[in-house]
């Protein structure tokens, strides 16, 4: 006869495992990301500070940056980015995929450097708080709630797929109410995202940590960093469009 007295301690030791694992990973992926803002904020303020003089005039590097072709590899450096981390993320290591998302960071902050020439300053400060404000209320809600957000996936891709080809539509025809209307749809689809990418860490955490795969733990975390990365940024740069003081 089974000894109902030993199973049940060990299913909760097991649980309670779990429980304190899934907290490290959470925490893992929360500090990678908070590490990667940190390098794209210094790296957009520092290019930004280098391409413009005490004048207010555009430098040699500015005139490259954001006046010449190089501008184009600029702005869609960090989207090829992306994908060719999806693409390489089975071939590298935990400490290649870290390397990776800090230079993918890098990449970011020098193609995203135009809005401290652009927008004021203080309101830059004042979106980047709202942002985080609403990040943190939607990552929370994602992490919590019993409701399962596995069906608003492939809506939310999508709607980013038509955000980007919407975008760069726009980048010719230069029409307010298509950014205006790209701003605010964008604003909501990465909200969402930020919830359902949030669930979708922790169930993917809970899913193989049975198996005590730490490489494969290792990169999760990093990607799970990445995808709430891009969702904050995204965020923070629809809500800068739609609310930030321009010089």
């Amino acid at each position: 006869m089974a000894d109902y007295s030993t199973i049940r301690p060990t299913a909760g030791t097991r649980s309670a495992a779990i429980d304190a694992g899934l907290r490290a990973h959470m925490n893992k992926v929360y500090g990678t990301m908070s590490v990667g803002m940190l390098i794209t904020a210094f790296a957009a303020w520092a290019m930004s500070g280098l391409s413009v003089d005490a004048s207010g005039n555009l430098t040699q590097l500015g005139i490259t940056l954001y006046t010449s072709p190089l501008k184009w590899v600029v702005m869609f450096l960090p989207l090829a980015m992306v994908f060719l981390f999806g693409a390489m993320i089975n071939k590298l290591s935990a400490a290649g995929a870290q390397l990776f998302f800090y230079t993918f960071a890098l990449a970011m902050g020098v193609s995203i450097s135009w809005i401290f020439l652009v927008f004021t300053g203080f309101s830059i400060v004042q979106v980047f708080l709202i942002t985080a404000v609403a990040f943190a209320g939607l990552s929370l809600y994602g992490y919590t709630t019993k409701k399962d957000l596995s069906g608003w996936g492939t809506f939310l891709i999508m709607g980013v797929i038509g955000l980007i080809v919407a975008s760069i539509v726009n980048i010719w025809l230069a029409s307010p109410a298509i950014m205006f209307a790209v701003s605010a749809l964008g604003v909501l689809i990465f909200a969402g995202l930020t919830a359902y990418d949030t669930q979708k860490i922790k169930a993917d955490y809970i899913a193989h940590a049975a198996h005590g795969d730490a490489e494969w733990l290792g990169k999760a975390a990093i990607m799970g960093a990445l995808n709430l990365y891009l969702d904050f940024i995204n965020m923070f740069m629809f809500l800068l469009q739609l609310f930030g003081s321009r010089e």
